[in-house]
């Protein structure tokens, strides 16, 4: 079953286009687990497992786990092996390089570490993107519009015909052969979600930006979806996997989740 197909299939189990992207600053972490030597595993595991139900895929920003060496690491890999198998893993690792090294950075995160999916940059062009495409199950989200401030630096130039971002949008179409390929597009730009759309009708998006970052939820899945409300991942976490710095951290977590998947999921009946 090729990605796409996988994770609308996902979506209709889970009843929920909810994504919890799982960035665990130690220095925000609640009190009790700061010092403790496996904190970063902990804390995660205790989210995975009280905010599953509500989500369809869990994103994990590798940088959090890589600035703790090899501890964060060994971290990672074993939050990878609990996660459940009905639900997406995402790794939110932003790859990308010659053909060769794109090769291998492909190996090691989507075959050796099994995760159904990838964040890469489409700086570098087709060859950097290629070796992430060539499994059919496996999901590869490329950067389209992000929903940093910097994104005015490059991904909104104008093109002669467009814009940059859309040229990307295009560009992904066409890598699209193996019907597993995505777009990373910021909540932070409605009118933009709505031209990508336009430009990708078929690929999956993945919307980060909702929450703390101020992007509108209504309008990331209306703009974003497909006709029948799904090819979208909505992503929220540090609205989620911070709602309390407390003993409660997990069920607070689980909470906001709930809540989210019922807001989503009336905003998709509406479509």
């Amino acid at each position: 079953m090729h990605f796409t197909s996988k994770l609308n299939k996902i979506i209709d189990l889970q009843n929920s286009v909810l994504c919890v992207g799982l960035d665990p600053d130690l220095n925000k972490l609640p009190n009790t687990l700061r010092n403790e030597t496996d904190s970063l595993f902990k804390f995660c595991k205790e989210i995975i497992e009280s905010t599953a139900s509500y989500t369809c895929a869990f994103k994990i920003n590798f940088a959090f786990f890589e600035a703790e060496g090899t501890k964060g690491w060994d971290a990672l890999e074993r939050l990878v092996q609990i996660i459940p198998v009905g639900v997406i893993k995402i790794a939110d690792a932003k790859r990308a390089d010659i053909g060769n090294s794109s090769q291998k950075y492909a190996e090691a995160i989507l075959k050796k570490m099994d995760f159904d999916a990838i964040t890469v940059s489409p700086y570098m062009g087709t060859d950097s993107i290629a070796p992430f495409l060539q499994w059919p199950e496996k999901g590869v989200f490329i950067l389209a519009l992000t929903s940093n401030p910097g994104s005015t630096d490059f991904q909104q130039l104008k093109t002669e015909n467009s814009t940059l971002y859309l040229e990307v949008a295009k560009k992904a179409n066409g890598w699209n052969t193996n019907k597993n390929c995505g777009l990373v597009v910021g909540a932070t730009n409605m009118a933009s979600i709505k031209k990508i759309r336009k430009a990708a009708p078929e690929l999956p998006f993945l919307i980060p930006g909702v929450g703390v970052q101020g992007g509108s939820l209504e309008d990331s899945i209306l703009m974003g979806a497909d006709t029948q409300g799904k090819s979208v991942l909505i992503n929220a976490s540090r609205s989620i996997i911070y709602k309390s710095s407390g003993l409660d951290f997990a069920e607070a977590a689980a909470s906001e989740a709930q809540s989210m998947q019922q807001q989503m999921n009336e905003i998709r009946n509406s479509i």
